[in-house]
């Protein structure tokens, strides 16, 4: 038995949902952007108090940590931790890009050898995006990418690729390879946590409340230039 309250602040969305036993209880979401720091502590206080007017235990917070935009992240890991530390409640981190496979694995059907191609937008024809099987094991680490006709062409050649999240809509026109498929209006949202946050409470999966820090682009970007000067 568990009780899980979901923050997700990565993008434009500000969501909160509560699951119990991976089933969602209690949802909000507001999808204008500039709007986390006024919403998300509504939206937690409101998944709270209808926890305890249920008398229903919380067990962990499990926050959408990146990459994102940095004061989406900010907000949502330093409401998460404060939450962790007045309730000495366990701390979930889970992958934004990862998040945003839940529904498409939920609501589509996918070919076996499929490949998922989350994509988060930066700037230009840039997206952060990382490549997973249909078992969300991770076929290519998450990468800043510069989209063109010839991205992705080591796994189109092999297998039809999936591409969705608001950085795919840019990359239609550049990527044409019949094997590429583009899956519109999927979103990281906190109801669509519940799964990877029972799998991590099942395996102890767990952060360190004191130092956890969110997966910011701006420090992705500072590693991955160094990486190429090295």
């Amino acid at each position: 038995m568990s009780c899980i309250l979901h923050i997700e602040t990565s993008t434009e969305v500000c969501s909160v949902a509560l699951s119990q036993d991976g089933a969602t209880i209690f949802s909000q979401e507001e999808p204008e952007g500039q709007q986390h720091a006024v919403k998300l502590g509504v939206f937690v206080d409101e998944a709270l108090s209808f926890a305890d007017s249920h008398a229903i235990p919380v067990d962990a917070v499990a926050v959408s940590c990146g990459p994102g935009s940095y004061t989406g992240l900010r907000i949502g890991v330093s409401m998460a931790k404060g939450i962790c530390y007045g309730r000495d409640l366990k701390l979930i981190g889970l992958p934004t890009l990862e998040v945003l496979c839940v529904p498409v694995l939920l609501r589509h059907e996918l070919p076996e050898d499929a490949l998922l191609c989350p994509m988060i937008d930066a700037r230009r024809m840039e997206v952060y995006a990382t490549i997973y099987d249909r078992a969300l094991k991770v076929v290519r680490p998450t990468a800043a990418d510069v989209v063109d006709e010839n991205s992705y062409l080591q796994y189109l050649d092999r297998h039809p690729v999936y591409f969705f999240g608001n950085g795919s809509d840019k990359c239609r026109e550049k990527i044409t390879h019949p094997n590429a498929h583009f899956i519109p209006g999927i979103r990281p949202l906190a109801k669509m946590m519940s799964p990877l946050a029972e799998k991590a409470i099942a395996l102890g999966d767990y952060k360190d409340v004191a130092y956890f820090e969110p997966f910011y682009l701006k420090d992705f970007v500072a590693t991955v230039s160094k990486s190429k000067v090295l």
